[in-house]
């Protein structure tokens, strides 16, 4: 328990410089004193933030009686102490802060947390149904972090979000797109045919294409990750970006499954080889830079992505989708799901399950066909029976198909 005579710090104004200070306590491992600072600030709400942030971090208990823990102050400081530990990447941290602004947006975020009500959480979120599911959960995520977190603490002895729902967005969820085969051949033909000069990233579109790569590990790509002799690429990493929105090299790829080795297509090798000879002189022989010689923002070879496609008169596909037309030619060609799941990088069989549903389900017809043929050419069943059968089966599977949504 902390000692009453814990030194809290206090903030004010120093009219010589015209800047508001704050002074602070830290402890001081050496000699086990607190020691007194000082730093100064631009504006009165900064120094008491950052007072705040002090007191939080040391659990200083007269301080939290006396002044609560206002929601956004404490998921900050959660985010704070979850990059501190590594926890989380900068990426990772700077969405958390993202998602806390947009809650910073509604009054509920300035209350204190023992003040928080279930319903005040509820009646919150319900008004979050014009953003997409994905925010709504990520929103409901910060709450269930930061409530639990209190519980542990001793801050609060109920938690209030056991009774709190997560609303369904109004928006429709917007599916991606695979390339049909003839939007397929065109972009190919012109890929192959189109100078690095006139389209830079036209081998990472390749790649994206037909080894189902993410854009930020095609980006991250070194000629080091590349074996010819094996003809195999080996993800391990991704672009990302810090906590101050500059693109950096990730540690790792996305997810866990991520790591993986790509079997690279005959038919693309040499433009791979082409592009390996073009990065030998770049540094730690990074495979696509910007003409700055900076990693390449994926946003930017996504919208010349777009311009090109544009030219070609194919819509609504993105540098995602060629990623998804890969994985959409693999079912198309009947790869089984555990092995496609393992080339996409899938954490689970049933994200590749999810994301394929229509593709997959087209697909169990014509196999349902196969033992149907099989059962009557071999007089196993009745054939009217059968048939009867066979239709209802189908429209069943119609049915799922539609009501389902791809990821």
């Amino acid at each position: 328990m902390k000692s009453k005579k814990e030194k809290v710090g206090s903030i004010y104004f120093d009219n010589t410089r015209k800047i508001w200070r704050c002074i602070y306590y830290i402890t001081d491992k050496n000699i086990s004193q607190e020691k007194r600072k000082t730093k100064s600030f631009l504006t009165e709400q900064e120094a008491k933030n950052f007072l705040t942030s002090i007191q939080y971090q040391k659990g200083n208990d007269l301080f939290i009686k006396n002044n609560g823990i206002p929601l956004n102050q404490f998921m900050r400081e959660n985010a704070k102490k979850k990059l501190d530990l590594n926890l989380i990447g900068e990426r990772t941290y700077s969405r958390i802060l993202e998602t806390i602004k947009t809650i910073e947006k509604s009054p509920i975020a300035t209350k204190n947390i023992d003040e928080t009500t279930s319903k005040d959480i509820q009646n919150y979120l319900n008004t979050l149904k014009d953003y997409s599911n994905s925010t709504i959960k990520k929103i409901k995520e910060q709450f269930t972090q930061i409530f639990k977190e209190s519980m542990d603490k001793g801050y609060i002895i109920r938690n209030p979000m056991h009774d709190v729902i997560c609303p369904k967005s109004n928006k429709e969820r917007k599916n991606v797109r695979a390339l049909e085969i003839e939007e397929q051949q065109a972009l190919t033909n012109y890929l192959m045919n189109v100078c690095v000069a006139d389209v830079p990233y036209k081998v990472a579109y390749l790649i994206e294409m037909y080894l189902g790569l993410r854009i930020g590990e095609v980006l991250a790509l070194r000629s080091t990750d590349i074996n010819l002799q094996k003809n195999l690429i080996t993800v391990n990493k991704t672009l990302t970006t810090d906590k101050d929105h500059k693109v950096i090299m990730g540690n790792s790829t996305k997810t866990y499954a991520g790591i993986r080795e790509v079997p690279i297509p005959t038919f693309i090798r040499e433009e791979i080889i082409n592009q390996m000879r073009l990065a030998e002189n770049n540094k730690d022989k990074q495979l696509f830079l910007d003409p700055h010689g900076n990693y390449v923002r994926p946003n930017n070879a996504n919208r010349r992505l777009k311009e090109i496609l544009e030219k070609m008169g194919i819509k609504n596909i993105t540098s995602h989708s060629l990623r998804h037309t890969y994985g959409t030619r693999c079912v198309e060609a009947g790869m089984r799901a555990v092995a496609l799941q393992r080339l996409m990088g899938h954490t689970d069989v049933s994200i590749t399950l999810n994301t394929y549903t229509s593709v997959f389900n087209k697909y169990k017809e014509a196999e349902l066909e196969k033992v149907n043929n099989y059962y009557m050419n071999n007089d196993i069943v009745n054939v009217n029976n059968l048939l009867t059968e066979n239709n209802n089966f189908i429209e069943d599977i119609s049915k799922e198909s539609e009501e389902k949504e791809i990821e």
